[in-house]
C-alpha cells in the first residue's frame, strides 16, 4: 500500500513538474520557474527568530525586540537575494561529449544574462552526476561541463538537471529543475575478445603489402638450392652474370573487417563490446578497417570521423529511435 502511494505521489509530481516546467532547450529563469525555500541553516536561523521573539514577549525586552527585526529583515533582504542570484539567466543545451558504458558521457549546458549583475555559486547537477558550481560574471556566457553515468548503450537521457544557489547567506534555496532536452551518445563497453577478423584482398596500386605470389616482379635474387627451375632468370644466366632467381608477390591490402560473425557465440552486447575494443586496437596501429552487422555495412577507411561512424553504429545497433534533439 506504502509503495502504491509513494508511486501516485512521484507520478504526479512528474506530471505538474512537466505542465509547470515544460522541456525547451532554450529557458529564461523567472518566478514562474523558480522555487525558494528554506535551507537546515535556514530553519535553524527561523528558530532562532522564534525564541528570540519569544524572549522579548516574556520579558518585555526592546533590546531583544530591535535584534529580532534586525535579524528578521536581514533574513527577508537574503530570499530577495538568493532569488535574483538565478531570476533573468538563461539556460541553453551546450554540446554533448560521448562516452562508454560504464564511464560517463558529458553534456555542456551554458548560462547567459542580458544584465550586467554579477552572480555567485550557482550549482548544476543532474540526478546521477555530481554537481558544478558557476558564477556568471557582467554579461558574459559561462559554460559548465557535467559527467552523467552512462548506465547503457545508445541515446543517453540524462533527465532534468537542478539549477540551485544559496547565495549569499546560505539561509535560502532557490533552485529549478529544468528539461534542456539534449543527450549524449554512449558506446559500448570496451571488452577483450578473440576474434579472427576477415582481411580485405584487391589487388591494385593501393595495397600497403605484399605476399609471396605470381602476379608483379618484386626482386632479383642469388639463387638458392630448391628454388623453382621456371624462376631462375636463365637470360641473365646467359650473359654470364650469374645465377639469379627472379621472385614475384600477390598484392595484398591490409585493410580488415570488424565483422559480427567473427565471435561465435557471444550474445549481442558481448559482441558489440568486442567489436569496440576491436576497434580502438585497429585505430590505434592505423589500418583501415570496415564495419559489418547485420542490415549495416560501413566500408573500410580510416581516421577519427570513420572511427566516430563506426562508434556510433555500434552505439546505435538495434536501439529505439530517439526522439529528443540532438546537439
Amino acid at each position: 500500500m506504502a509503495t502504491a502511494w509513494r508511486d501516485t505521489i512521484n507520478r504526479r509530481y512528474r506530471q505538474w513538474v512537466d505542465w509547470r516546467l515544460p522541456a525547451s532547450r532554450h529557458t529564461r529563469l523567472n518566478n514562474r520557474r523558480l522555487f525558494v525555500f528554506p535551507t537546515r541553516a535556514g530553519f535553524a536561523y527561523i528558530g532562532l527568530l522564534v525564541v528570540l521573539w519569544l524572549v522579548a514577549t516574556n520579558y518585555e525586552n526592546n533590546l531583544v525586540f530591535a535584534a529580532t527585526a534586525l535579524l528578521g529583515s536581514l533574513l527577508v533582504i537574503a530570499i530577495f537575494h538568493t532569488f535574483l542570484n538565478l531570476s533573468g539567466v538563461t539556460v541553453e543545451a551546450g554540446r554533448s561529449f560521448p562516452g562508454f558504458c560504464g564511464g560517463h558521457a558529458e553534456i555542456e549546458i551554458t548560462l547567459s544574462q542580458t544584465s550586467k549583475r554579477h552572480r555567485e555559486s550557482i550549482s548544476l547537477a543532474y540526478a546521477s552526476s555530481d554537481s558544478v558550481t558557476v558564477s556568471l560574471p557582467g554579461s558574459e556566457r559561462t559554460s559548465a561541463t557535467l559527467a552523467v553515468e552512462a548506465t547503457h548503450r545508445g541515446w543517453l537521457d540524462p533527465g532534468r538537471v537542478t539549477i540551485a544557489t544559496v547565495y549569499p547567506l546560505g539561509l535560502i534555496r532557490a533552485w529549478t529543475i529544468l528539461d534542456i532536452k539534449t543527450s549524449a551518445l554512449v558506446y559500448p563497453r570496451p571488452i577483450r575478445a578473440e576474434a579472427q577478423l576477415q582481411s580485405v584482398t584487391a589487388p591494385g596500386e593501393d595495397s600497403r603489402a605484399a605476399m609471396p605470389g605470381r602476379e608483379d616482379f618484386r626482386s632479383l635474387d642469388k639463387y638458392q638450392r630448391g628454388e623453382p627451375l621456371t624462376h631462375i632468370a636463365w637470360k641473365h644466366f646467359a650473359r654470364e652474370r650469374g645465377l639469379y632467381t627472379k621472385h614475384y608477390s600477390d598484392p595484398v591490402d591490409e585493410r580488415v573487417w570488424l565483422d559480427w560473425d567473427a565471435f561465435p557465440g557471444l550474445a549481442t552486447e558481448a559482441r558489440l563490446s568486442a567489436l569496440c575494443e576491436w576497434l580502438l586496437r585497429l585505430q590505434g596501429e592505423r589500418i583501415e578497417y570496415g564495419l559489418r552487422l547485420p542490415g549495416v555495412e560501413i566500408t573500410p577507411a580510416k581516421g577519427d570521423s570513420h572511427r566516430d561512424r563506426i562508434l556510433k553504429a555500434l552505439a546505435l545497433y538495434d536501439t529505439p529511435a530517439v526522439v529528443r534533439s540532438q546537439p
